[in-house]
């Protein structure tokens, strides 16, 4: 049998646990401070229910779960007699590949129960079938904030503010929020040429420009059909530095400009150290969002660390009506890998003693022992430990030491001896 983890995922040593725990506080505290509250839904969710959430390229990356028992037996008939029969014949369930999805289906079902605006946190695994490399993982945390049924740009400031706290809070400052509106960035490419028919699919390719740069975009863009004269068209104007939002304010309705400045000046005047910049060339990738997106670029990282925006569309296809809704999502894994490579540790937690008894006398030295932590727990978090041979004392010091460990006593000594 394999002892290593499924590629794309990790084991965690205590250490390493120590410090996702310390790191998951300070966010959760960042959030619960602005009025946030925590809910929890299943990593698994109904195939149909994530095929049509308009996920973008995620939709091909679900974990798809097979039928089981009769229904399996009842799908394997309906393959036979199917002249292509599609895996999603033999599947009904999949794990959650974000936690937008499995958010607007809890609201939806809970909707009655809720208060009206939901201020929300979700901080949890989800998982997507990558082909695993670095900086991309098949099981990875999210930490995600959301404002359901609040239309007002004021949502999007509120995220912002508290996204950027979260991160001051566990070390990170020198970042850029960009943003920028789907609806102004399709007026721009409609403006351009694009046929109506073509914005999602240029916006996806747009999506991909940090990544293969503008030849790599205005070669995509011709395989899809869109002719060279507008691409040239949407290079030259995408490209001009700087692009201001008056210079993209006369392709889409004045609203819709007015709101993204609003976000932009309400962020500067309430937070001034906070850098926020209009992009033109940001998409995200989620075809659910419909309105203003965001993203966090830190500089000493050279990567975004988080993302969101609005999604007033998705909830609907729950409901039946549209509701109002956007979210900013912290990348934990980046943040982690990141900061524990630079040997940040988990400060701030109570020193770890181990008491030793004696293993061939258990039953006297153990209970001495179990007694002797219960008066330093107070104080300490304390393990029992068998005391080991003097020839393997060394090592057993040296192992707690690589643990984290403070120090050591014996079940009839008073004080810890420090490791």
């Amino acid at each position: 049998m394999k002892i290593t983890p499924v590629k794309g995922t990790n084991d965690y040593l205590p250490e390493e646990v120590a410090l996702r725990d310390r790191l998951q506080d300070i966010i959760l505290k960042a959030y619960r401070s602005a009025g946030f509250t925590r809910i929890s839904t299943p990593i698994l969710e109904e195939l149909e229910n994530l095929d049509n959430s308009d996920g973008g390229e995620n939709l091909a990356l679900i974990f798809k779960i097979m039928k089981r028992g009769d229904k399996f037996i009842s799908a394997a008939e309906e393959a036979k007699n199917a002249a292509e029969p599609s895996e999603n014949t033999f599947c009904d369930l999949g794990l959650r590949y974000d936690l937008t999805l499995p958010l607007s289906r809890y609201y939806a079902n809970n909707r009655s129960k809720l208060p009206l605006p939901f201020k929300v946190i979700q901080l949890d695994r989800v998982y997507r079938a990558e082909r695993p490399q670095k900086g991309r993982m098949r099981e990875f945390v999210q930490c995600d904030i959301d404002i359901i049924g609040e239309p007002s740009y004021t949502a999007e400031v509120e995220l912002i503010l508290t996204t950027a706290r979260a991160l001051r809070g566990i070390g990170l400052d020198d970042f850029t929020v960009r943003i920028n509106d789907r609806v102004l960035l399709k007026a721009i490419i409609s403006s351009c040429g694009v046929a109506a028919d073509m914005n999602d699919p240029v916006c996806i390719v747009l999506d991909k420009l940090d990544k293969i740069g503008w030849d790599g975009v205005c070669a995509e863009m011709s395989e899809k059909g869109i002719s060279d004269s507008v691409i040239t068209s949407l290079k030259e104007l995408m490209s001009r530095s700087p692009f201001t939002l008056e210079d993209a304010a006369g392709a889409v309705s004045s609203e819709t400009a007015d709101n993204l400045r609003k976000v932009i000046t309400s962020v500067n005047r309430i937070d001034p150290d906070l850098d926020i910049v209009y992009d033109p060339t940001l998409v995200r990738g989620q075809g659910y969002y419909t309105g203003t997106v965001f993203e966090i670029l830190s500089a000493s990282f050279g990567s975004s660390v988080a993302g969101g925006g609005r999604y007033d569309g998705l909830i609907g296809k729950f409901t039946g009506e549209n509701t109002p809704a956007v979210g900013f999502s912290i990348g934990f894994e980046r943040i982690f890998s990141i900061l524990s490579a630079r040997g940040d540790k988990a400060e701030g937690l109570r020193q770890a003693v181990a008491v030793f008894y004696d293993a061939e006398n258990p039953e006297e030295s153990f209970i001495k022992a179990e007694l002797k932590a219960s008066e330093l727990r107070d104080r300490y978090d304390v393990t029992l430990v068998e005391e080991p041979s003097r020839k393997k004392f060394g090592k057993t010091l040296e192992r707690l030491r690589q643990s984290g460990y403070y120090g050591y006593l014996k079940e009839n000594e008073c004080d810890v001896t420090p490791l």
